[in-house]
This record gives structure tokens, sequence and C-alpha cells, in this order.
């Protein structure tokens, strides 16, 4: 049988994702071919610390080079999509940090770019490549539980209100919804029939006019229900319930979950379900790309655009906007 092809990968960041990213690559028994960053030093560090082959004088270079096949970018979001049109162009595969791009008609352009050039674009969710979202998924399709009917999500954490930081940050693209509503939106398209074409919402802002915090009410055609929560400046239970007919799942810490538990409504029995690791989430997500780039495996990048077009709604209707978007 003949070996699958590796890709050849470069990261363009030396942060905690690009950290994790070169862990999981050394998990998979390989290290990273190239990195870069804007600050030269770092990045040389960066590839003393995990033996990377190559580093870059100038982090442009990591665009056109023959040498590499795919970059994970994982640099700040306002930040991608001048460094998608450049990777995109030259024929790289994208493995690109949520969110994605700062709106859907960047999206849009990164998607048209992907297609021309005969390359496979993603946004590394976590919530679409790890090993228990599958199962579950699978157990919902089985309709041992009925419909999904109501979606119920929660995400909040205290960050101060330090407004140079990046949460709070307008310059560079903070706020709730990129950075974690994000999270709570891909969970609940990955299990409702259709994207919501009903939204409602009230959210209130940090003193530099980005979101802070956010209620979501959502329905798609099929009648289906999701309720969000999120926030920058109140702790909450990284929770999601999916309420089915006969049952409901719940899931915590749901980014990167390992276990969830089915609740059955009749018997009231309590099932936990357990699938894949926390700790290898990036594992996963570098599997799937490189399953995708054989023509083996799907993205989700449909699912990416549904989310991405839901959050450039809701940040319109509330007056947030980015400099780049002005």
């Amino acid at each position: 049988m003949e070996e699958k092809k590796h890709l050849r990968w470069a990261v363009l960041g030396a942060g905690v994702i690009a950290n994790e990213m070169a862990r999981a690559l050394q998990a998979m028994g390989r290290t990273l071919d190239a990195a870069g960053n804007r600050t030269h030093d770092k990045a040389v560090a960066f590839a003393e610390k995990y033996g990377v082959k190559k580093v870059y004088a100038d982090y442009h270079e990591m665009f056109a080079d023959p040498d590499i096949d795919a970059i994970y970018l994982t640099t700040p979001h306002n930040t991608h999509m001048a460094y998608l049109e450049q990777a995109l162009t030259h024929g790289k595969h994208v493995l690109c940090e949520k969110s994605i791009t700062l709106n859907s008609e960047e999206l849009d352009r990164a998607v048209k770019l992907a297609e021309e050039n005969h390359v496979v674009l993603a946004e590394a969710m976590t919530i679409y490549h790890m090993p228990l979202y599958r199962v579950l998924r699978e157990r919902v399709a089985s309709g041992e539980l009925g419909r999904v009917n109501l979606i119920q999500l929660n995400f909040g954490s205290f960050k101060d209100y330090d407004m140079n930081n990046r949460f709070f940050n307008r310059n560079l693209a903070g706020g709730a919804m990129l950075d974690i509503g994000v999270y709570a939106l891909s969970l609940a398209r990955l299990f409702l029939a259709s994207s919501p074409d009903q939204v409602k919402s009230f959210v209130r802002k940090a003193p530099t006019g980005v979101d802070e915090s956010a209620v979501l009410s959502m329905m798609n055609r099929e009648g289906q229900l999701v309720s969000a929560t999120l926030s920058l400046h109140s702790k909450q239970p990284k929770r999601a319930v999916i309420s089915c007919e006969k049952g409901y799942i719940e899931i915590m810490e749901y980014p990167r979950a390992q276990e969830a538990v089915i609740v059955e409504a009749t018997a009231g029995t309590r099932e936990v379900v357990k699938a894949g690791r926390t700790a290898d989430a990036l594992v996963y997500e570098l599997e799937d790309m490189e399953k995708a780039v054989r023509g083996e495996g799907d993205m989700m990048l449909s699912c990416t655009r549904d989310v991405m077009a839901l959050m450039t709604a809701l940040r319109r209707e509330w007056g947030v906007s980015y400099p780049e978007e002005e």
C-alpha cells in the first residue's frame, strides 16, 4: 500500500495556538517544516523549542515558499484576510484560527481565492473535529432521541476592563461575538437541520464600543430553536444542552469536550458518552485537514460560512464594526 503523503506545514505566529500546533505535530511523530512571526526573535526561539526546520527572516516569505504545502494562521483575526489573500493566491492550503475572517464579505473573497487556486481553506474550529461530536451526531441521526427541538448554550468568562487587551480593543477586533460567540454558534449549527433565519438579540457594549455580553434567540425554517448567552465580563459555564423529543444531551467545556451525558426522558437514565481527548484537539484538526487535502474529508466550510453570516448580521445590527470594515 502506498504511504499517504504528509503535508509540509508552516505556522504564522508564535503564541499559544502555535505552540499547541507544534506539540500536536510532535504527537503525530512529526515536526513543523517552517515558522514565521512578526517579531523574528520570537520565531527563532519558537523554532529552537520545537526543532522547526526553517525560520523566515521575513515571515511573508512563507506564502511563496515552494517547500510548504499548508499554512496555519494563528495571528489575531483582524489580520487574517491579508494573510489569507497571500497564502491562497500562492496556492497554499490554509487552516486559519477562528474567527476565520471579520465578516462574510471577507470570507466570500477567501473562498473564491481557494476555489480559483484549487486549495483547501478551513477554520480551525475544534468543535468540527473532536471525536465526541461525531459520536453525538450519529446518536442524534439514529433517531433514538427524536428530533432536535432546542439548543441552549452558555459561554462566558470574566475579563478585567483593560481596554488595551484584545478582548475589548476595537483595533484588535475585540468583542464577545468573534472571540467566544463563534464557538456557541458553531456547535449549534452542527446539530441544526439548517442555519437560523430568524434572529433576535440583546447586547451590552464595553466602553470601547465592542460587544461585551449578548443574549441571542434564533429559529430556523424547521422550527428548531437556539438560545445563547455570551459574555466577556461575567463568568459562565461552557455548557451546551441539546434538547430532543425523547431526551437531551448535556456537554460541559464544549469547545474541546471529550465527554457528554445523554439523559433519556422516559426512564430517566443517564449515559456518559466519551470519545477522544481534550489534549489532542489540535491533532484532530490537523489530521482532518490532511484528509481534506487528499479528498477524503470535509472541513465543514459550509457551516463556517453560515456561522459567519450570522455573526456579521448581528454585529451590524448592534453597530459594532472594526477599522478594517470602515
